[in-house]
């Protein structure tokens, strides 16, 4: 009895403590809002996790950078190596250099967490491209959430920005070259390419401040950036409420999926120690950026068969693949070989990655909040643009190759030149029309099924002595997917102008449209929606083997 009556008062003393704790935390931070918060629906599906390994990535990032920097000297001043490694004993290279190489061979564990910080950047910004892909082809990039979108691009340009940087700290042969293309692309700017030149270098090329700018954009103001914004993503993925499939019971009004706490947190941290683990066996059995085998920068001498990391290789082909072309103006010399595929090419992918989403409202005419995803199929013109465009960049990424890849396969250099130059005019709008064809195709397949069933792969003898295969209706789950499928009309076709000098206000075109501006919008609305399969479920008949009416038309 006095046991138990011990037991009791602790239990009375621990929760008044708890209480007291709680109401004291009340009364200064949110913490009885939170309750909600918890409670918060996130729904399941792979695709989801693209953001999370991308965010869990750079978790990593910032913990090994934040280790390597205590061992990492960003100076150029030159020193004579008299380290362990032999092959570069009593070589000159600058401070940089050698306490990079010092990391990977003369501190504990340091070649690990050095590849380890590599592989992670690789990781990161190859999840928030996918990521973006995601959000693209899914048309999540709509209202409500194309703040989200400028955010997601401009993430994916600083962390372009930030992988460059790192890139070129250490100083070796491969990154000094990468280094010297990046001052070339400077110079080629008319007018005041020389000025952006030597203000970035601190002087001539390489000079001795490169380094440590490079330093401090690196560790501070690009990393401080990249933080400041993924820190509003998620705030504006929680306040926005996050999107989901089509399916029974989800609509644009509700989340379904698991609540934040317990089980989505659960998992989540499931997900950031797997994405640790595979980053750590990658780091320890893939070799990455052997700097000790590339040497010490230096700018008399280039690097054969140099390569970028992937991210910046559609830059390298853009520039292997611009023919040879300056002229001269007003004494300036204007290098469009390298100004066009260097500047100017990589500014409008960037500037139509930026204005898509709010192109696409123009030109549907589509004002209404989206919650829940588009299927790519669904959305023909929107995938084929997509496909288009990766097929553009992997054309880019692989002419950034195109040595390495004449090398290992025999072929002519020249001739494999041609063959980029070409298939990057040809194979993005092939591509389009073939992913467009593949979606009507798609969709014409869903709705015979929704029409006439699944096939059961029974055949049965009918009265007149055919044969008819039997069909069984599509479970509810999977009929409510493809009859939620809700295309737009194209925007109607603005007459032509009246006697006034304006054309009459209809579906074609807005308040303030002039009438050209508004034939135009509903023309792209046609081209956007014109093609399509229109899918209307009927009542099937009472056999179950026989054929019902499609109940659709196509356009």
């Amino acid at each position: 009895m006095l046991l138990q009556r011990r037991r009791a008062r602790a239990g009375a003393r621990a929760r008044h403590a708890a209480e007291s704790t709680v109401t004291w935390a009340d009364g200064r931070l949110p913490v009885s809002e939170g309750g909600g918060l918890l409670r918060k629906s996130f729904p399941e599906h792979w695709s989801f996790l693209l953001g999370e390994i991308a965010l869990y990535s750079f978790v990593v990032l910032l913990l090994t950078g934040v280790w390597l920097t205590l061992f990492f000297k960003p100076s150029m001043t030159q020193v004579v190596y008299d380290g362990s490694y032999e092959p570069l004993l009593g070589v000159s290279m600058s401070e940089a250099y050698r306490s990079t190489v010092d990391i990977s061979f003369d501190v504990r564990g340091g070649l690990l967490i050095r590849q380890l910080h590599h592989w992670a950047a690789l990781v990161f910004l190859s999840a928030v491209g996918v990521h973006l892909l995601r959000v693209f082809f899914t048309g999540a990039f709509r209202r409500p959430r194309e703040v989200n979108w400028l955010i997601g691009v401009t993430l994916f340009v600083l962390a372009l920005a930030e992988g460059f940087a790192g890139y070129s700290l250490p100083d070796d042969l491969l990154s000094g070259t990468g280094l010297r293309i990046a001052q070339g692309i400077m110079l080629s700017i008319p007018v005041v390419g020389t000025y952006i030149s030597m203000f970035v270098f601190g002087g001539e090329y390489p000079g001795h401040d490169m380094v440590p700018r490079l330093y401090s954009l690196h560790i501070l103001l690009v990393p401080g950036l990249l933080l400041a914004l993924v820190t509003l993503h998620l705030i504006l993925v929680f306040h926005l409420k996050h999107t989901q499939w089509a399916g029974p019971g989800r609509t644009h009004r509700n989340a379904v999926g698991k609540p934040m706490f317990p089980q989505f947190v659960t998992n989540s941290t499931g997900l950031f120690f797997m994405v640790f683990g595979v980053l750590a066996v990658l780091a320890a059995v893939a070799q990455i950026n052997p700097i000790w085998a590339y040497g010490p920068y230096r700018p008399d001498v280039v690097s054969s068969g140099s390569q970028p990391d992937w991210y910046v290789g559609f830059l390298e082909g853009s520039l292997r693949l611009m023919p040879p072309f300056e002229t001269a103006v007003a004494g300036h010399t204007v290098m469009w070989n390298v100004l066009v595929p260097a500047v100017l090419l990589p500014g409008a992918l960037f500037a139509v990655l930026y204005a898509y989403p709010f192109f696409e409202r123009w030109v549907t005419g589509d004002h209404q909040e989206h919650h829940l995803c588009d299927r790519p199929r669904d959305r023909p013109v929107r995938t084929g643009l997509g496909v288009a465009a990766i097929c553009f960049y992997g054309v880019l990424l692989l002419a950034g190759g195109n040595d390495i890849l004449a090398h290992t396969f025999d072929l002519s250099l020249n001739l494999l030149t041609w063959v980029f130059r070409i298939s990057l005019v040809l194979l993005p709008p092939l591509s389009f029309m073939a992913a467009k064809r593949v979606c009507l195709a798609l969709q014409e397949r869903e709705r015979e099924r929704l029409a006439e069933g699944e096939e059961t792969g029974e055949v049965r003898q009918t009265l007149a002595g055919g044969y008819v295969e039997e069909h069984a209706p599509l479970d509810a789950a999977e009929r409510y997917v493809l009859r939620s499928r809700n295309v737009p009309e194209p925007l109607a076709p603005v007459p032509a102008p009246d006697g006034d000098g304006f054309g009459d206000r209809d579906a074609g075109a807005e308040a303030g449209d002039a009438p050209r501006v508004g034939r135009l919008r509903a023309t792209l609305s046609e081209w956007y929606y014109g093609d399509r399969v229109d899918v209307v479920e009927v009542e099937p008949e009472s056999s179950p083997g026989a054929r019902s009416g499609t109940g659709a038309s196509e356009r």
